[in-house]
Parts: structure tokens; C-alpha cells; sequence
């Protein structure tokens, strides 16, 4: 399979977290697989919960690890991560962003990644504490309830502030899907990935807005093939990644849509 350059590392393996749950006995063979199989360039790391970690050590995993860490246990997680092969944390930052950035620059260990998840309401002081630094920004996409999603205005003014700030970003929760939708089930409007890489490439916010809220495939899957290869770069360099407790869904929208090949 030849997995374009849009997709690459884009899709975080979050099968130990809501919905999936999948016990981490499981989740560590299935992500070996996943590494193994011939999408695996657009496969990330495998993220777990800080309190997992000692379980995690235990089936000793030879692949990245991200670990998601709650407000105030920097310094447990990075001490129950010994001897794991961390790659990234990511961080809760509660309010006070400029006081995560403090403590993660005085505990986190150099070739460490970190993604700081700022408060949907983010101000723009919070976002202004993370631009310059070696951090990204962390924003959710979704959840178990209607409010957990946010709504394309709200999305929008995020994106259009990081690149304002050029402060590059991943998501996590509710973007399993390649096009926006409303989930039958539930009645949530989920965001698509693909309008979100979209509106990644876009300053405006009003233009933002509008990719977010397109609901037509065919019509986003030209305009990702329409793409030069600056604004893929410029794309991915915004929005890097996102976590999903599916890595298949995904992969079977974008070649549902056309936009994956075999080689």
C-alpha cells in the first residue's frame, strides 16, 4: 500500500482508551501488527494512561510509547516510564499553560516529544505560552457526550490561532471518520479528519469554517487530490496527528473515498 505523504504518522493508536478499551494485553499485538502491516507509515505511536504504565512495562514493548498524563504527575509518569521506549507525553495542562511549560521543561528528558492539551476555551495567553516551544498543542475533538464536541466556529478559531501562532497540533476523540457526520446512535456531530487537515491549511477562519462543515466526500476527497505538495507540508507541520481507538476505520474511509492505492 502506498500510504501518502498527508497521512503519514497521523493516526495515534488509542485502543487502550473510550470507546475501544482494549486491555493492554491485546493492544500491544495488535499495534505490533499494525507496525508490521503495509499501512503502517500512517501509524503513531501507541498512547496509554500513566496508570497503565506498570502493566505496560510488563509485556515489554519494543515500539514507541505516548503516555497521557493528568495535571501534577509529570514527575510519577516519567518515573513509572523508566526502561519503557518513551517517546512523547501528553500533558494536561489545566489552566495555568505557562506552569505545565515551566515543569515540563525542567523534568522532560531531551528526544522526548510532548503535547501540552489546553483547554477548549483556550485563551489566547495559553496558546501564546506553548508557541516557541518545542511543545505542540493538544485540543479534543469529541468525547462521550454532546458538549465534549466542540462546533466548527469553535474548532475553527483553534486552528486559525495556532497558525497565527505557528504552533503545530494533534487532536484526540471523536474523529474516526474521514468526513464530517452526524453519528445515527447518538445524534453527536463528529468532525471528519479530512476537513480538519483541510482547514489546517487555512489562515481564514471564515474559509476554515467551511471545510470543517462539509459533509460531501467526493467533494473533500478532490480537494485533498488537488493539494501541492507546500500545503500537504504545510499541513502536516499544523496538524500532526490524532488519536483513535480505531486505526482501520479510518484507513477504510480514505480508501473508501479513493484516496489510498496499492503498490
Amino acid at each position: 500500500m502506498n500510504v501518502p505523504e498527508l497521512y503519514r504518522g497521523l493516526f495515534d493508536d488509542a485502543a487502550v482508551f473510550p470507546p475501544g478499551d482494549l486491555p493492554l494485553a491485546e493492544a500491544v499485538p495488535a499495534h505490533l501488527a499494525h507496525r508490521a502491516a503495509p499501512y503502517a507509515a500512517a501509524v503513531g505511536p501507541l498512547l496509554a494512561p500513566v496508570d497503565k504504565l506498570a502493566e505496560l512495562a510488563l509485556l515489554a514493548p519494543e515500539f514507541p510509547i505516548v503516555v497521557t498524563v493528568p495535571t501534577g504527575r509529570l514527575a510519577d509518569a516519567l518515573k513509572a516510564a523508566a526502561g519503557l521506549p518513551l517517546a512523547g507525553v501528553e500533558y494536561v495542562a489545566g489552566e495555568d499553560v505557562r506552569a505545565a511549560v515551566a515543569e515540563l521543561d525542567a523534568l522532560l528528558p531531551d528526544g522526548v516529544d510532548a503535547a501540552v492539551e489546553v483547554p477548549r476555551a483556550a485563551s489566547p495567553d495559553a496558546l501564546d505560552a506553548l508557541a516557541g516551544t518545542r511543545y505542540r498543542a493538544k485540543y479534543r475533538t469529541g468525547g462521550l457526550s454532546f458538549a465534549a464536541f466542540p462546533s466548527v466556529a469553535e474548532l475553527a478559531g483553534f486552528q486559525v490561532a495556532c497558525a497565527e501562532r505557528e504552533l503545530p497540533y494533534k487532536c484526540t476523540a471523536g474523529l474516526h471518520n474521514a468526513v464530517r457526520h452526524t453519528d445515527l446512535g447518538t445524534g453527536y456531530e463528529h468532525h471528519g479528519f479530512l476537513n480538519v487537515l483541510l482547514a489546517a491549511g487555512s489562515s481564514d477562519r471564515e474559509q476554515a469554517t467551511e471545510l470543517l462543515a462539509e459533509r460531501d466526500g467526493a467533494r473533500l476527497a478532490t480537494a485533498v487530490q488537488s493539494l501541492t505538495e507546500h500545503q500537504i507540508t504545510r499541513i502536516r507541520s499544523a496538524f500532526t496527528a490524532f488519536g483513535t481507538c480505531s486505526i482501520a476505520e479510518p484507513l477504510e474511509d480514505l480508501a473508501r473515498l479513493g484516496l489510498l492505492e496499492n503498490s
